[in-house]
């Protein structure tokens, strides 16, 4: 048989399975590194996970199945109730028990938060609540060697130390190159699709642990290039460096050996989800496998995969971690560095008592003496760093950054603005107002103390972002209200299966957010409409309608007609009906509406449109809008056009359910962005991504608005490859003949090329 070397059977290699051979091989923990954490989250701590977009987590379901994830999405999705009490949403379906812990990311900075606990309660939905056992600030040294806040392709960007990278000269984030084709690891967990490729780009994930008293812990580890080297299908080894000394991944496996954790790819928006078992080895000849310049880690752990998954992750897609905009403006941003010494000032005199905790406490008040120790942090960090074998790191550049306000796509969703970084607008349910017993209507206003307006044209569509059970859901709704309002009105027709809508007719309140983008959709009245309009609507296609009524109405010293067509199933299901009986009424020279009941009067056909078009002949110049199901739309028109009525004069808005995205690919698969011929960027579309959302979240210039398959403004060309998209969707035949396709809505099947020019 032929002789196996010990290093290539991870079995044979030498373990550590005492605190005595641990402590000897990295060393005791300083005890001013132990006096850095606090029991309850102060100011700074709270000011933190206000500022914080994304978290990793780690937690055990009732089974005692282990799994690290990252949550979040946008900062401040932690809830802070109380200095001992938090609680956030949980996408995934497993239900979080016992000891949980965090760590907490602010794009651009070093130094991260970690956050120990358990689980207090499973709250509303998909909300867990989590009281804290245990805070601290975590040194920097793992961002710092894996570089995760270079953008890909930035050229040497990166955070150095609690000091903020500058943002890049261009708007746009470059793929990183693609890593060398890692070797077939084998049968076993790892030799599944896309892990072992993963892996070897991956420098940076969340390692989660738990020790046999109730506590858990969840480290941030990173290295130059990969965090990991696959040994074969089920094996991992992870080198552990020198850091703080806390050793708390350590000490926990030598009780508890089950581990689990989430590894990142800077400027991809996938996680890949490992767990397993773990052991510490100190083996000499295994580690100088993984020496820097000659220089080995002190120990690594050797990792029994059990189970390996790559998914696509909402938080870090949503939270754009490597997009421009991404990082916070240096006056918005706590210094870690500063927060650390005070705990430690704080713990000193609780501990110590007596002159030195006195004076401690005193040069942290000294004015500037931040600022110093964050120079003094940033040279021990890369003095550190090259004793081990890495880079130089560039000095932290800590510029301010003009943060920019929040700004709505260009009324009238014309694409002239491609590629603008259009933010969600975040609201505040003011009323619920029932309409019908099918219908209600959401008001809006801004959430915060300088309510802006809601500035549209009459006819658009926002779109409305909830989270439901932990994820977002996105649906568009048309605006009933008058432009140019402090509150903005939606209403929403429940529909059988719909999730938006039995979430907004069962849960939604007055006080809740949720977040709206927009204006958009080309269906709307003009500034200057003509002296008729005549409107056609079914069920809840009346919602633009009435923005058109209400505007033109609200103008007083105007002259023009209005002519409604409604139909409505029943009495009470008439939307609006007796605001539209009142407006009539009112206005009996402009207004006019004709009510039709289709189970007392049957569906609208044909002859009854044009008996009713033709019993009053509108003027030559009279626009008609029509807005209901498709086949209404389809049937006026052809009434109209059998008239004589030009297409130009002719506005539709034809209304779906939501559409959802085409089959998701269950592989991950790289997409090509170009303009006008040249290349743009690349990302790498993760399992469960659109199109849209993976070039988002890289920076790249996708244009969108209503990012849910209704407007039309995300259509970009397909120049190669495979995609699928959801239908019924915006798209003519003529369109998708042509090559074109949704991104919003679409999913690669294969490695894909697109381009974004304006058509």
């Amino acid at each position: 048989m032929e002789k196996t070397d010990r290093t290539d059977r991870p079995g044979g290699a030498h373990r550590l399975t005492t605190v005595d051979e641990v402590e000897r091989t990295v060393g005791r923990p300083p005890s001013m590194v132990m006096l850095k954490q606090i029991k309850t989250l102060d100011e700074g701590c709270r000011t933190v996970l206000a500022c914080s977009p994304v978290a990793a987590f780690g937690y055990r379901a009732a089974d005692g199945t282990s799994r690290t994830t990252f949550i979040g999405g946008a900062p401040g999705f932690v809830r802070v109730h109380s200095p001992t009490r938090i609680s956030f949403l949980l996408p995934e379906p497993a239900d979080p028990h016992g000891p949980v812990s965090f760590f907490f990311l602010l794009p651009g900075v070093g130094e991260i938060l970690r956050v120990n606990g358990s689980v207090a309660a499973r709250r509303k939905g998909a909300e867990v609540g989590v009281d804290v056992a245990e805070a601290f600030v975590h040194c920097a040294q793992a961002v710092l060697r894996s570089r995760l806040w270079e953008r890909p392709g930035a050229g040497g960007e990166s955070a150095s130390g609690g000091g903020l990278a500058p943002a890049a000269p261009t708007e746009l984030a470059t793929p990183a190159r693609r890593p060398a084709e890692p070797p077939a690891p084998g049968p076993g967990p790892l030799g599944e699709p896309g892990v072992a490729e993963f892996l070897a780009a991956a420098p940076f994930l969340a390692l989660s642990t738990w020790d046999a008293s109730g506590g858990a812990d969840t480290s941030p580890r990173g290295d130059r290039q990969a965090a990991v080297r696959v040994l074969d299908g089920r094996t991992l080894v992870l080198p552990d460096r020198r850091g703080n000394k806390r050793a708390d991944t350590l000490r926990n496996l030598l009780q508890d050996d089950r581990l689990s954790l989430a590894a990142l790819v800077p400027g991809r928006t996938g996680v890949l989800h490992i767990r397993g078992r773990g052991a510490i080895t100190d083996d000499p000849a295994l580690l100088e496998t993984m020496a820097l310049r000659g220089t080995p880690p002190h120990a690594a752990l050797l990792i029994d995969v059990e189970y390996a998954e790559l998914t696509g992750n909402d938080a870090v897609a949503r939270s754009r971690l490597w997009s421009p905009g991404a990082r916070l403006g240096q006056e918005a941003v706590p210094d870690l560095m500063a927060l650390a010494g005070q705990h430690l000032a704080a713990n000193s005199a609780e501990a110590e008592g007596g002159s030195r905790a006195f004076l401690l406490k005193a040069l942290m008040a000294v004015p500037g003496l931040p600022r110093l120790l964050r120079l003094v942090a940033d040279r021990v960090y890369s003095s550190g760093l090259r004793k081990e074998g890495y880079d130089a790191l560039a000095p932290g550049r800590s510029g301010r950054r003009r943060r920019l306000p929040y700004r709505s796509r260009a009324v009238g969703g014309g694409r002239e603005d491609r590629g603008e970084r259009q933010s969600p607008r975040e609201v505040r349910i003011a009323e619920v107002r029932r309409e019908t017993p099918s219908a209600v209507t959401l008001v809006l206003e801004d959430f915060g103390r300088e309510p802006g307006p809601f500035d549209f044209r009459p006819g658009q569509f926002f779109t409305l972002v909830a989270d439901i059970d932990g994820r977002p859901v996105r649906r568009a709704y048309s605006a009933s209200s008058v432009p140019g309002s402090a509150r903005l009105e939606i209403t929403v027709k429940h529909i059988e299966g719909g999730r938006f809508s039995a979430h907004a007719h069962r849960s939604l309140r007055a006080g809740d957010r949720i977040a709206v983008r927009g204006p958009s959709g080309h269906f709307h009245a003009e500034p200057q409409p003509p002296e008729e309009i005549v409107l056609v609507a079914a069920g809840s296609g009346v919602t633009p309608i009435m923005s058109m009524i209400r505007t033109r109405l609200s103008d007083r010293s105007a002259h023009d007609r209005m002519a409604l067509l409604y139909s409505s199933s029943s009495a009470e299901e008439v939307i609006y009906g007796e605001e539209l009986a009142r407006l009539a009424k009112d206005h009996p020279d402009r207004l006019s509406v004709t009510h039709v009941l289709s189970r007392r009067d049957g569906r609208l056909d044909a002859d009854r449109v044009r008996r009713w078009v033709t019993g009053a002949p509108p003027a030559r110049d009279a626009h008609y809008y029509v807005c209901g199901p498709a086949p209404l739309t389809a049937l006026v028109r052809e009434v109209l056009a059998g008239l004589g009525v030009p297409d130009g004069q002719v506005h539709h808005e034809r209304y779906t359910g939501g559409t959802e995205t085409g089959a998701a690919t269950t592989v991950p698969r790289r997409m090509t962005v170009e303009r006008d011929g040249e290349p743009v960027g690349s990302v790498v579309v993760e399992p469960g991504q659109t199109l849209l959302d993976a070039g988002l979240a890289a920076g790249l210039p996708m244009p969108y608005s209503c990012t849910v398959g209704n407007c039309g403004d995300c259509m970009v060309r397909l120049r190669g490859g495979e995609v699928t998209q959801g239908e019924p969707n915006c798209l003519t035949e003529r369109q998708k003949a042509d090559g074109y396709v949704l991104a919003c809505v679409g999913c690669p099947l294969s490695e894909v090329t697109l381009d974004i020019t304006d058509p």
